[in-house]
């Protein structure tokens, strides 16, 4: 056999079982048995996953063949996973990241690194406190305000009731007491589940989503960071907020990585695209930590 198909990483798809189901998981494993990292990638919220996913696949085939053994996990309700969207809670999700992470070091024999993607680095961030030995956190293209993730999914709601409907045009549609991103939220809030974009948000997400905020303070000292975001400018660089974060971060000697690469918006984009440049430099950014 050529040794270039002897060398590739292998591939598994399960259900790993937790507290009230399981979980659809696929494991990639470097191609020869090794004691070598791992982590745990934690997908974005509602249709961002979808779109992420051929991203998300190439990076974890990537990792493996650099020696990482990875594991992705569909969260409650989403992807492969048992359970409807519309009754997972953002507990239930930071359980099923903390469950993958403890099932991961223990096949591994390492401390495992948490990886998300947008949403998914809010809930890598809420697990960690669950999560005794985890090596470091892996963070792209992170979302910093839980509240504000939760305005923009709202405005969908909003954008879709302002569409005509049959029989109507667009001054006849009808507007009610809560056509506002806030007035949803309260909503939401008060127990009211809504349908937006094809998914039914249940008010036990959007509460945890709402309340949670990625701030770098939280996370130890000695905990590498490695932050990484795509720019579709001219230059490269992370955004405003997310400066302010890592140069806090930095400033208090702490280590951290933060880079911006050029790329689509991948996670969002109509078409699924793909970000060469990121896996290239997600791999340089976290290879000194493969020794």
């Amino acid at each position: 056999m050529p040794e270039e198909v002897a060398a590739r990483p292998f591939f598994d798809a399960f259900h790993l079982p937790v507290g009230d189901g399981q979980r659809f998981c696929v494991l990639h494993s470097p191609a020869r048995s090794t004691h070598g990292p791992s982590i745990v990638y934690v997908h974005p919220f509602g249709e961002e996953m979808n779109k992420s996913r051929r991203m998300a696949a190439l990076q974890a085939r990537a990792l493996a063949g650099a020696g990482w053994t990875v594991l992705q996990i569909d969260l409650q309700g989403s992807g492969d996973s048992e359970g409807d969207f519309a009754d997972a809670s953002w507990e239930r999700w930071t359980a099923d990241v903390a469950a993958a992470a403890t099932w991961l070091g223990e096949r591994s024999g390492s401390r495992p690194w948490l990886w998300g993607l947008r949403a998914g680095c809010l809930l890598a961030l809420a697990a960690l406190r669950r999560v005794e030995d985890v090596a470091g956190l892996l963070f792209w293209q992170p979302v910093l305000s839980g509240r504000q993730h939760l305005q923009q999914f709202l405005r969908l709601k909003l954008a879709a009731e302002l569409l005509p409907r049959d029989g109507e045009d667009a001054s006849g549609v009808r507007r009610d007491s809560r056509a506002s991103t806030e007035g949803l939220r309260e909503a939401l809030i008060a127990g009211t589940p809504l349908e937006i974009a094809g998914y039914t948000l249940a008010p036990a997400v959007a509460a945890g989503l709402d309340a949670a905020r990625l701030s770098l303070d939280e996370v130890a000292a000695t905990l590498p960071v490695v932050w990484i975001e795509v720019s579709a400018g001219a230059t490269h660089e992370l955004a405003p907020a997310s400066r302010a974060e890592v140069e806090r971060r930095r400033n208090a000697q702490r280590p951290i990585d933060a880079r911006a690469v050029g790329g689509p918006s991948f996670w969002q984009t109509q078409e699924i695209e793909e970000c060469p440049e990121l896996v290239r430099q997600t791999l340089a950014a976290v290879g000194p930590f493969a020794a």
